[in-house]
């Protein structure tokens, strides 16, 4: 098996989009709809990359951004969102893929997180 994954986005439909495609890629997927599960699997489950919906319900999915840099530092993160005026935070182990995103995209970008760790100073 490989790296587990966390999908963090309460469109439901894009959580089974995204799980589907990644178990066929032998990927271990958990899923959370909040900011609040999430975090609650992040304490429990050994996490490699976590792809984090930048509007969860009525929060902000850059408010887990912190926690994952502090406590998780090896954990890849990737931002999803549909805003296209965004301007991604820069930080290594970072990246972002705009919605509605291509599969392929999708997996190239897990399969990069996955396989490294983020620079150190």
């Amino acid at each position: 098996m490989r790296a587990t994954v966390l999908v963090v986005e309460d469109d439901p439909s894009l959580r089974l989009l995204s799980r589907v495609n990644l178990e066929l890629e032998h990927y271990r997927v958990l899923e959370a709809e909040t900011i609040d599960r999430a975090e609650e699997l992040l304490r429990a489950e050994q996490v490699d990359v976590v792809l984090l919906d930048l509007h969860v319900g009525n929060r902000h999915g850059l408010e887990l951004l912190p926690l994952l840099r502090e406590q998780y530092p090896t954990t890849g993160v990737c931002l999803l969102s549909g805003t296209s005026e965004l301007d991604p935070p820069k930080q290594d182990g970072v990246l972002f893929i705009r919605k509605p995103f291509d599969l392929e995209v999708l997996s190239r970008t897990v399969r990069l997180l996955a396989a490294c760790e983020p620079a150190t100073t």
